[in-house]
């Protein structure tokens, strides 16, 4: 019988974490304490608003992909994310 967990391993902004499975990745950057996300053209800074993917707001980069969707995307095993705040 194989061994499962109930969590997977990600890091966030160079950190290690577990997580439940089934987390979107907005989640575990919040649970990681990361509150902003990315900067506007401005500089100001920006995090999750909507959650359901219409906004942008909560854009980081995820295994070298930019502007991925954080609260769109669920956190799978060893899953690299960086805030680009």
């Amino acid at each position: 019988m194989p061994i499962t967990s109930d969590t997977v391993r990600i890091r966030v902004n160079n950190s290690s974490i577990k997580v439940p499975i089934g987390t979107v990745v907005a989640a575990a950057l919040a649970y990681a304490g990361v509150t902003q996300f990315r900067r506007s053209v401005s500089g100001q800074p920006r995090g999750p608003l909507c959650g359901m993917g219409i906004c942008m707001e909560c854009r980081v980069t995820i295994n070298g992909q930019q502007n991925c969707r954080s609260c769109q995307i669920v956190c799978e095993e060893n899953m690299e994310i960086a805030s680009d705040a």
